[in-house]
């Protein structure tokens, strides 16, 4: 009996994920470095280690993947690289997701610094600055692939296809704890610091759910890449900033929260119909 998925599915589709996250996190810290996350040297050489994750991810779906996809299917199209359905699913997944964030788009079309982003300057600047790379390409780019492209072909030897996309967000809740290393060594409080941890994880988590839905049910690449980039730009809805408006407006932006919350509930299952994005290699119902 060998480590493969014919002799040992269950080990091999939950040891693989397991070693494909850990080596997504531990080559960011090959590189030594006195520099904190967001200095340009660091990113430079964290870009390189997930250039280099990503280029060797598809060799984890290659060897431990499926072999009911494998038998069946190209390896591009099982991971999410493929054209048909291409535009659905780079549109309607971004749509879904603007709905659920309503309020905090209102908030942002009604903020004054908002006029920014219509201005040239704001997004050549942008794209010089390496924090911005990383936080809207690099690490959606890197994080959707490993995670949801390759990873879930795998998970999916042994398990359904609605375990995949409870089980895969785990790995990605978890590859997020590193930050709390980082914040321990800039003299954050360790409680506090793993407080925090256990937020970001918690949140991570359940976007990975609905990241790891929009990929089996597309079944391209493109639609968890596109709304984890938006989902970075939006970031975190801040709830305080609600609190601290005058009565009317914010009765009015806490309705459209709830509104958007219902849309987006409302929407879900429309939007996901594997059809619309002719997607054969993870129509399985869930």
């Amino acid at each position: 009996m060998g480590f493969n998925q014919t002799d040992n599915p269950f080990l091999v589709s939950t040891l693989a994920p397991i070693l494909m996250g850990v080596s997504y996190v531990g080559s960011l810290y090959v590189w030594p470095t006195r520099h904190d996350r967001d200095h340009p040297d660091t990113i430079k050489r964290r870009f390189i280690s997930a250039a280099f994750i990503t280029v060797v991810s598809p060799l984890f779906v290659q060897t431990f993947g499926a072999p009911h996809l494998l038998d069946k299917y190209s390896l591009s199209e099982i991971l999410g690289l493929r054209l048909p359905g291409l535009l659905p699913a780079s549109l309607l997944p971004l749509a879904l997701t603007i709905v659920l964030f309503l309020g905090p788009s209102v908030m942002l079309l009604s903020d004054s610094r908002f006029r920014a982003y219509c201005v040239p300057m704001f997004w050549s600047q942008n794209l010089q600055d390496w924090i911005w790379w990383r936080n809207h390409v690099v690490a959606p780019f890197s994080e959707e692939f490993t995670f949801r492209a390759c990873m879930v072909p795998v998970l999916m030897g042994y398990y359904t296809h609605k375990q995949a996309i409870l089980i895969s967000p785990l790995f990605f809740g978890i590859a997020h704890f590193h930050h709390m290393i980082e914040r321990i060594r800039q003299g954050q409080d360790v409680m506090a610091s793993f407080l925090m941890s256990v937020f970001q994880f918690t949140y991570t988590t359940i976007f990975g759910m609905y990241s790891a839905l929009l990929f089996v049910k597309t079944g391209h690449f493109a639609a968890p890449f596109i709304v984890h980039a938006y989902c970075n730009f939006m970031g975190f809805p801040d709830i305080s900033e609600v609190l601290r408006f005058e009565r009317r407006k914010r009765m009015i932006i806490s309705g459209l929260f709830v509104l958007g919350t219902i849309l987006f509930y409302i929407c879900l299952s429309p939007v996901v119909n594997s059809d619309l994005y002719l997607n054969r290699v993870y129509a399985a119902d869930l």
